[in-house]
């Protein structure tokens, strides 16, 4: 059976103390939730929220990013080897703001996944059509495509690592959200793919989560589509307890 999950993409928000002290009130709030937990930080909270998630056994860590190559001169990136040292267990790709800001594209982000897996960490790659896309009717062509490139490359094993993340570029940070037909209806496209190239049961184990101003309000219907795994959470995840809401929407 596949997990229900919640992760929070803090973003760039959050300096050393504001991100520690948030980490410590979401932790402390986690009671026994029905999935897992995930905080996406940036790097410099990693190694002190990674010490702190130990606590708790359903609370995880992950980076909002990597590079691809194992080390180098590479001014500014980080490596794999380098988000294991300090006990990341998830890194979150090809979010749509990496891929509109640092013109990041299905074939780097599939050589992120490889670098990911590689280093025994779990992706969560992100997929998701800007609004242009969602009214022509084509953002399930476009979806797809973005799964083909980025991710249909792995072996069975491998892909089973992956956590899918769908996010409607029109409906991040907008304040505007897919509704929960149209999320489902996502959703279930995406496990269809899934289904016809790996299978069935491949299909029916992955988590897809859905991205796009899922909040305190609408989580709990939005989760309760039978496609929906849990969700992606932006800004929702900076307030301690809006985001200990959506975790509990999990059921």
């Amino acid at each position: 059976m596949r997990q229900k999950i919640v992760a929070g993409n803090w973003k760039m928000n959050m300096n050393f103390q504001d991100g520690l002290a948030l980490a410590d009130s979401v932790i402390s709030g986690v009671d026994q939730p029905k999935g897992l937990v995930i905080l996406g930080t940036p790097y410099i909270h990693l190694a002190a929220v990674s010490e702190r998630v130990k606590s708790h056994p359903a609370v995880f860590l992950a980076s909002q990013n990597c590079h691809q190559e194992e080390k180098g001169a590479y001014t500014g990136e980080i490596s794999v080897a380098m988000l294991q040292s300090v006990g990341v267990d998830y890194v979150i790709l090809g979010h749509s703001e990496r891929r509109q800001y640092f013109q990041e594209d299905n074939a780097l982000l599939a050589r992120k996944v490889d670098a990911v897996l590689a280093a025994g960490m779990r992706p969560i790659f992100c997929c998701g059509e800007p609004l242009e896309i969602r009214e022509d009717e084509s953002h399930v062509d476009f979806v797809e495509k973005q799964l083909k490139e980025g991710l249909f490359h792995l072996s069975p094993d491998a892909f089973s690592k992956v956590v899918i993340a769908y996010e409607p570029i029109w409906a991040i940070g907008t304040g505007r959200t897919a509704s929960a037909d149209q999320a489902q209806a996502m959703h279930a496209a995406i496990r269809k793919m899934l289904a016809d190239n790996y299978g069935e049961e491949p299909a029916n184990n992955t988590s897809i989560l859905y991205g796009g101003s899922c909040n305190a309000q609408n989580a709990a219907e939005l989760f309760a589509c039978p496609d929906v795994d849990g969700g992606l959470i932006g800004g929702a995840s900076l307030k301690p307890t809006d985001f200990l809401t959506i975790i509990a929407a999990m059921g």
